[in-house]
This record gives C-alpha cells, sequence and structure tokens, in this order.
C-alpha cells in the first residue's frame, strides 16, 4: 500500500514560487493544480528545458534552475530536459538571423558539462534528466505534417524576433518556425504540469500550452524569471559581453567580480540568486538606507552566499577575508578616490594606468603588471596585453602597487 505525499499547504508553497518570478500564466492555474496535487499526494511534473549551446554555466543560467530547486524543495519532480535534438536546429530567439545549429559531437561535450553543473543547485537524487531526441527523434514526416498542422502561421509570426525581421526584410529560415513547436511537443511527451523558462521564452512555453491542448493534455503553466543583467548594469549577463559571474570560476575571482556590482544592482541579485524572502531583502535594503548598515557589507554578505554555493561555506568565507586582507585593510574601496572617463573603445590597461596617474610611464606600468601589482575588482591581472572594455558604462576597481587604489566610472 503506498502513501500519499505530503505536501505544504497550497497558499505556503504559492508564495515560495512567487518570489522573483516575473509571471505565472495562469497563476489561478497554477493554484489548482496545486490544490489537486495536495489532495492526491501526486507531485506536479515541472520542467525546465535547456539547449546545451555552450559548456558553461553562470549566475544568469542560475536564475531559472534555482526555481525549478524550489518546485523541488517543495517535493515535485524536476524534470531537466537537455534540448538535445533542439540544439541542432536552433532557437531564434533573440537573434536578429538565423543561429547555425550545434552539431552532434558539440551538444554531447557541452550537455556533459551542464550536467556536472547543474548539480550544484538540484538535487541530483530527485531529478530527472531526460533527452528530447528521445521522442522527437522518432517523428516520422507524418507525425511532423500533423504537429504542424496543430498551429497557425500567422500566430508563428507574431513572434517578436519573427515580426522584426520580416519588418526589417531579413531572412528567416523553416526551420526555425519548427523550433517553438518542438519545444511544445517536449511538454506532450513529458506530460509537464508547468514549465519554466526565462522572459525571452515566454512565446515558446505559450506555444506549449496550445500544442498540449492539441493533444488532449491540460494545459502546462509558463512561470518566466527575469533576465539577470550583468556586471556591467545594462545589458543581460552574457560571457560573450564579458559581464558575467561563472559558476566554476576560482572563488576570488566570483568575489572580486561580485563586489564590482553597484550598490542599486546588489538587490536583484539578491532576489534572483538567493533564497532569502522579499521581507528579509526589504529590511536589508531599509538598513543600508537609513545608514544602519554600510552598503559594502551587505555586498559581501552576498558575495559570500553566492559563493558558498557553489564552492562550500569555507571557499565563501577564505573569499571575504581575502578581499578584506586586499582591500579594506588598506584601503576601503568605497573611499578610494573615484575617476569618471568617457566610455569609448577598448584601452590597454598598462595605457589606462598611465593615463589616470597609477604610473608614471608605460615601462613602469608593464613592470608593475608583471610583478603582480595590479588588480582589477580584486582579481590580480598579469597580461601586459589585456585590455579593458570602455564600451559601456560601468565601474571597477583599479589598485596598482600596495596603495594606490582608484574607483574608474566609465559613463
Amino acid at each position: 500500500m503506498t502513501t500519499k505525499k505530503q505536501f505544504q499547504p497550497v497558499d505556503q508553497q504559492l508564495a515560495y514560487l512567487r518570489k522573483g518570478a516575473a509571471e505565472i500564466i495562469r497563476e489561478e492555474d497554477l493554484k489548482a493544480k496545486l490544490e489537486a496535487s495536495y489532495k492526491s499526494g501526486k507531485p506536479l511534473r515541472v520542467k525546465l528545458g535547456v539547449d546545451p549551446t555552450a559548456p558553461d554555466l553562470h549566475l544568469g543560467h542560475t536564475v531559472v534552475l534555482r526555481k525549478l530547486k524550489h518546485f523541488q524543495d517543495l517535493g515535485h519532480i524536476a524534470i531537466f530536459l537537455v534540448g538535445d535534438f533542439t540544439a541542432m536546429v536552433g532557437d531564434p530567439t533573440g537573434q536578429s538571423e538565423t543561429r547555425p545549429p550545434l552539431t552532434r559531437e558539440q551538444v554531447d561535450a557541452n550537455a556533459k558539462t551542464y550536467l556536472e553543473q547543474v548539480y550544484k543547485i538540484l538535487h541530483r537524487e530527485n531529478t530527472e534528466v531526460r533527452y528530447n531526441s528521445e521522442w522527437l527523434g522518432k517523428l516520422s514526416g507524418h507525425d511532423m505534417i500533423r504537429l504542424c498542422a496543430r498551429y497557425r502561421l500567422a500566430r508563428m509570426l507574431e513572434r517578436e524576433d519573427f515580426r522584426s525581421r520580416l519588418a526589417g526584410n531579413l531572412p528567416i529560415s523553416i526551420h526555425e518556425l519548427l523550433y517553438p513547436l518542438l519545444q511544445a511537443y517536449d511538454s506532450v511527451a513529458l506530460e509537464a504540469d508547468v514549465e519554466l523558462g526565462a522572459t525571452e521564452q515566454k512565446f515558446n512555453l505559450l506555444v506549449g500550452r496550445e500544442i498540449q491542448r492539441e493533444y488532449g493534455q491540460p494545459s502546462q503553466v509558463a512561470l518566466t524569471m527575469p533576465i539577470l543583467v550583468g556586471l556591467d548594469g545594462q545589458r543581460k549577463m552574457s560571457k560573450s559581453l564579458g559581464n558575467y559571474v561563472g559558476i566554476t570560476e576560482p572563488p576570488s575571482t566570483m568575489f572580486g567580480k561580485l563586489m564590482s556590482v553597484s550598490d542599486e544592482m546588489m538587490w536583484p541579485y539578491f532576489d534572483l540568486v538567493t533564497d532569502h524572502t522579499p521581507e528579509e531583502i526589504a529590511a536589508l535594503a531599509a538598513k543600508v538606507k537609513s545608514g544602519a548598515v554600510h552598503p559594502m557589507d551587505v555586498k559581501m554578505s552576498l558575495a559570500r552566499e553566492i559563493i558558498a554555493g557553489f564552492h562550500g561555506a569555507e571557499a565563501g568565507e577564505k573569499a571575504a577575508a581575502e578581499f578584506q586582507r586586499v582591500f579594506r585593510d588598506r584601503e576601503a574601496p568605497d573611499e578610494a578616490p573615484a575617476r569618471k572617463i568617457p566610455a569609448g573603445a577598448a584601452k590597454r590597461l598598462t595605457a589606462l594606468l598611465v593615463e589616470l596617474q597609477l604610473a608614471p610611464s608605460r615601462s613602469e606600468a608593464d613592470r608593475l603588471v608583471k610583478q603582480g601589482g595590479v588588480e582589477l575588482n580584486g582579481e590580480r591581472i598579469s597580461d601586459v596585453k589585456k585590455d579593458i572594455d570602455l564600451s559601456t558604462p560601468r565601474e571597477f576597481l583599479l589598485r596598482a602597487g600596495k596603495k594606490k587604489f582608484l574607483r574608474v566610472i566609465v559613463e
């Protein structure tokens, strides 16, 4: 005889799942599904599909992974779907042109690395890992035509990136139109109750709701999470933009990068990449605003907590102690003199040191770098040919020698 699974009361579950969410479509549907689950003892099936298009994950990727873990914490089934088939099609989301599909070798290599990293967040023993080639690779030509017949072209062309490319007379390949349908069919194959995604995935998630109905299934709930803004405070976190924090980077590197986040931007990081409740975050913000707590101390606790989640508590404490020793015990970064420079083309670090009067000459700047005497946001720089991106507004802390600090503001 099997016993029913015990869940928290529905209102408590809803409050936990709302944290950080951009949109729940529809929240009344989610509440109804949670109520049915609570009564029956049957957990919800919650799907997160990821196309393994790059080998490494950064904090931006973890936002939606953490929401999947929240469902897992509540006792529901977390389905981590590796889009090995769809990655070879290529999702055009946010692209102004066709994204090149990946090879099978690239997909397999990236998927292996993904799985090693996602278990830093998800519980390995309670995660159902699936690959959509299991069913998409078996669809016959007839099956594919039947799937296409269940959606209208006019609706597909409502998608923002398709619409803008049409308006700009840019090409759209037929296979790109298939991508949302294939992702939607994943929800049918998995009988998903909920699908998670970033806000830019909203269209695909909504197609999933419609296709499930077409195949006689209840529509999944679409829950979207905000895009995490990168270290530059302007654009979404991206490795190609250099404004990212990699979850496998050394703790000291992660700490230095996180300390470069502006005081205003640290609150979305608290909301999206920690488990602090909205009430706790609001209380912290109020203390900072009143002057009861220094923002640098709050930011250090944020960095320490994030690093502990990926590398352990000891690594978080060690990284914080190192930052304290290097920066705050010599001259607190927030007390360092500030210098504003105009945004422009990338500039060689050694040239910037001379321009900012942190070194008397290029040869002295070269010597400082080679001897390990130059740090950028707490990270020691040893490459004399390193260029600094000055193309967008940002702020960073430079140290030259033992006690020369300068907060550089690009505007």
